[in-house]
């Protein structure tokens, strides 16, 4: 009795059939875990370089969150410096109604006090998160923007620096730095104002006098000519000099005529700190002046504003002016733009670009690593049918013809055809037989969706009587 040892026929549908087992056990892992590369086993090269940028990605997102948080607080510092530029530009009007002198200066001052109120409040509650840029005790913040790696693999952060502005109202003590000079104000003589004529006119000289009433190093004195501002910060060296007021009137007077103002300024050893001040343009020109202590706000000359007589209205018609350019400066120093003042041709970037570049490299790192939807690629489910079919009886495996055996061997049993199922009729036709024509009582219904057409095949005749 002879046996056949090695059926190769079905030693390569066994093969074929592992093969498929096996890919389809692969395909199904990619579905179920929606990446290409799920473990170290399956490549161990592009797995580590998917582990590195999963990392990024985790990365980028506590990027993206602190992006969101900076972009807050930059917005709110922001708003509060542009909401105290507008509560400025109102208070100027109040200034310079006060100027007539058929009003009220009592309750014009009134309505600026309260204005100052709003002010301070708007400064103090300009906060985020216990952070507030624009009250002058932050010097600077840092906004986490993205995370570097290099060649090596070294990773560094890159920060975004906001400086922070100084818009506080307090701290402000006066000093008489103006004693003797056209225009004071009548309280503390911390400030002047006056108006000169075109050249040529009545009134087209003033004099400005400097007077030492015990500086403080970071005092600064302020001086105002139509749209042109000078300043100068008192300094220690200042201070242990003989004539402090003399050193400032000189530093004033070369700044107004580096600045290209309209003006001639005459300056005499002989009268210590006095300036005088001729009008050159064919235009009048209005002068003023402000004295600011160190360690009082950027808006601390508020508190020297006072518009009760006409002489306070017209050092406060400077003063304001000055107030609203720190403002104005306040608000511009919160928005990053490319080729800034303070440093042209560097391109600042916003808190929300970063965020919208941090969400981009993450999904180009997600795309990387391989992941894919939850749900699997359509190519792996794809795969995932074909193999199946494969396994299924009756389909070829090789293209060689093999009889379709078990893996032990024996034949496989042909599958067995569907029976297609027959229409039944619910009622069969009838015809009347007690009558001159026989015609159907009823008409067949097939069960389908298309009900069966009448019958239209003429009747047979009856027969003879």
């Amino acid at each position: 009795m002879s046996s056949i040892l090695t059926n190769n026929s079905a030693m390569v549908a066994l093969q074929t059939l592992k093969t498929i087992n096996s890919d389809l056990a692969r395909t199904q892992d990619m579905i179920s875990t929606g990446k290409k590369v799920a473990n170290a086993k399956d490549n161990a090269a592009i797995f580590a370089v998917s582990k590195v940028m999963e990392s990024d990605v985790a990365s980028f997102k506590a990027v993206s969150e602190s992006l969101s948080l900076g972009e807050s607080t930059v917005s709110v510092a922001r708003n509060a410096a542009e909401t105290v530029t507008d509560l400025l530009i109102q208070m100027k009007t109040k200034i310079v109604a006060a100027q007539e002198d058929n009003v009220d200066r009592s309750k014009i001052n009134d309505d600026v006090t309260e204005l100052k109120n709003q002010i301070d409040s708007v400064v103090s509650a300009a906060q985020f998160n216990g952070l507030n840029l624009i009250d002058g005790n932050t010097t600077s913040a840092s906004i986490l923007a993205s995370l570097d790696r290099d060649g090596s693999g070294n990773v560094t952060a890159s920060s975004i620096t906001v400086a922070g502005q100084d818009l506080a109202t307090g701290g402000y003590a006066a000093k008489a730095a103006f004693t003797g000079s056209d225009g004071l104000a009548v309280d503390d003589d911390d400030s002047f104002g006056f108006a000169l004529d075109a050249n040529g006119g009545t009134d087209d000289e003033g004099t400005v006098v400097i007077v030492d009433p015990g500086y403080a190093a970071g005092d600064k004195i302020t001086m105002r000519l139509g749209d042109t501002e000078v300043s100068y910060t008192i300094t220690a060296e200042d201070i242990a000099s003989t004539s402090v007021e003399d050193i400032v009137a000189v530093n004033l007077k070369s700044q107004i005529e580096a600045s290209g103002a309209n003006v001639t300024v005459d300056y005499n050893i002989a009268n210590a700190g006095t300036l005088t001040i001729t009008n050159d343009g064919a235009a009048s020109l209005f002068v003023s002046g402000q004295f600011t202590n160190a360690g009082s706000g950027g808006l601390g000359a508020l508190a020297g504003i006072n518009v009760s007589s006409s002489s306070g209205a017209a050092s406060a018609l400077g003063a304001i002016e000055t107030l609203i350019d720190t403002a104005i400066d306040a608000s511009a120093a919160f928005r990053f733009r490319r080729g800034a003042d303070r440093n042209p041709g560097k391109v600042h970037l916003q808190p929300d670009r970063c965020a919208d570049l941090g969400d981009r490299l993450a999904g180009r790192c997600r795309h990387g690593r391989g992941v894919r939807a939850p749900a699997g690629p359509p190519g792996a489910a794809a795969t995932g049918h074909a193999i199946a079919v494969d396994r299924q009886p009756g389909t070829a495996v090789d293209p060689v013809a093999v009889p379709r055996l078990t893996p032990g061997g024996a034949p496989l049993r042909r599958p067995i055809p569907a029976i297609r199922p027959r229409a039944i009729p619910e009622r069969s036709p009838t015809w009347t037989r007690h009558s001159k024509h026989r015609r159907p009582t009823a008409q067949p219904h097939i069960r389908s969706e298309h009900r069966a057409a009448p019958n239209t095949t003429p009747s047979p005749a009856s027969p003879a009587a």
